[in-house]
């Protein structure tokens, strides 16, 4: 009896960088299973061929450039019915980056250090609904499961951030278009999840635990 193989993985590829975009398609195309149908630069670019294409998974970059980052793009890729697995693969690996792309919808979350074969069974994996992480990721999923901490809101993240780079509490306000009673008002919150009293323990803290973008 004869069987009939099953049918490709259908990829679309997402990063800002054609030069990359160029050799994840040449590294694809190697794969046996696997078949690129489209490419996109953008977020929106991501969200348009897909809709056009219908890939199984979309590869995704976090960092897009100017417009949509990838973390967006992931949640409006993810929110329909019938929508396609979304993999990241990114260079960056902080546990805000890891937690925000995961709370988006995204299947899995690899590192462009693996080898191409991690990247292969991802990809399948991915395409089935089952998770895949690099091992760096899994490993500081598995910790933060263990000791869990108090999550940062999206806004506390952004104040924490502008914090990092030594901007007063009247600049970060300017910057995120708030007041700065409301900017203390946060900083407190921070100070609270963090448990630390200053800007520079908050800071320090942040950076141990892998919290800043």
């Amino acid at each position: 009896m004869t069987t009939t193989p099953p049918s490709p993985v259908r990829v679309l590829l997402c990063d800002d960088h054609a030069v990359v975009r160029a050799g994840l398609l040449a590294l694809l195309d190697s794969a046996p299973g696997i078949e690129v149908v489209a490419e996109a630069g953008t977020g929106e670019e991501a969200l348009a061929q897909a809709a056009r294409h219908r890939p199984d998974v979309v590869l995704m970059d976090l960092q897009l450039g100017p417009g949509m980052d990838g973390v967006t793009a992931t949640r409006r890729l993810t929110a329909a019915a019938g929508s396609p697995r979304v993999l990241v693969l990114t260079t960056y690996d902080t546990d805000a980056d890891v937690t925000r792309a995961i709370e988006a919808g995204a299947t899995g979350y690899l590192l462009k250090a693996e080898r191409p074969e991690e990247l292969f069974a991802a990809l399948r994996a991915a395409a089935e609904g089952r998770p895949a992480l690099s091992a760096p990721v899994a490993d500081r999923v598995m910790a933060h499961m263990r000791h869990p901490h108090p999550s940062l809101t999206p806004r506390e993240r952004d104040i924490l951030t502008h914090l990092s780079r030594g901007l007063p509490n009247r600049d970060i306000a300017a910057a995120l278009f708030i007041g700065e009673t409301t900017v203390k008002t946060h900083l407190r919150r921070i100070y609270d999840k963090l448990g630390v009293a200053t800007r520079a323990e908050a800071v320090a803290v942040a950076t141990e635990r892998r919290l800043l973008p």
